[in-house]
């Protein structure tokens, strides 16, 4: 089992060809408070600052996260990472090498390839469960500890042993058994004996 997630997001890459310079991939990785489509019985959303603490992390760009793919890499310079009030967006200063022209930049400038990826890690308590008012279970991240890669990729990349499944079944199980009810409970309790100490 591992901790390494995926994600993906449509319509948010695109190649750009300027006449005197390199082709340069430009994508989203992430876009923040938005919900993503039905995942594993939950749905996600993504909170601004969640990439505060890894944009200098050593990061690829690859292509559909195969890393026999490599279009660049941050340490190198030739993949940087910002983060604006949309989300992560990545730009990539691609090989210049027959392969990737033929399988990654052509199938983009066709519109064939238009959809983006980053794989992640989330941050010990760096999520926050909760069913909103239609009964939808939200995992709400705030904190990532990793950021491994961003990818323009064909297909969305899901897995299917993933962690948010396996964090889901832990905030169900918790629900179920009154632990998450007892857990708040306490915390509140806690909450107002600090609130008396220190009046």
């Amino acid at each position: 089992m591992t901790d390494r997630e995926m994600r993906c997001y449509s319509g948010e890459v695109r190649a750009e060809q300027r006449e005197d310079g390199p082709t340069r991939i430009i994508g989203y990785g992430s876009v923040f408070n938005s919900r993503s489509e039905p995942l594993w019985g939950f749905r996600e959303l993504i909170k601004p600052g969640a990439f505060d603490d890894v944009l200098n992390d050593d990061v690829r760009g690859l292509f559909n996260h195969d890393p026999n793919f490599i279009l660049g890499r941050s340490t190198a310079n030739t993949l940087t990472l910002s983060v604006d009030e949309r989300g992560l967006q990545y730009n990539i200063v691609a090989p210049d090498t027959q392969t990737i022209r033929d399988l990654v930049i052509a199938p983009m400038q066709r519109g064939d390839i238009n959809q983006s990826s980053f794989a992640f890690r989330v941050a010990r308590d760096g999520e926050h469960w909760y069913e909103d008012d239609e009964g939808v279970v939200i995992r709400e991240i705030s904190k990532f500890s990793r950021l491994f890669d961003v990818s323009p990729v064909t297909y969305p990349a899901y897995q299917e042993a993933d962690s948010g499944v396996r964090s889901l079944k832990a905030w169900q199980e918790a629900r179920e058994s009154g632990a998450l009810q007892k857990a708040i409970n306490e915390r509140m309790a806690r909450e107002r004996l600090l609130t008396l100490i220190n009046a």
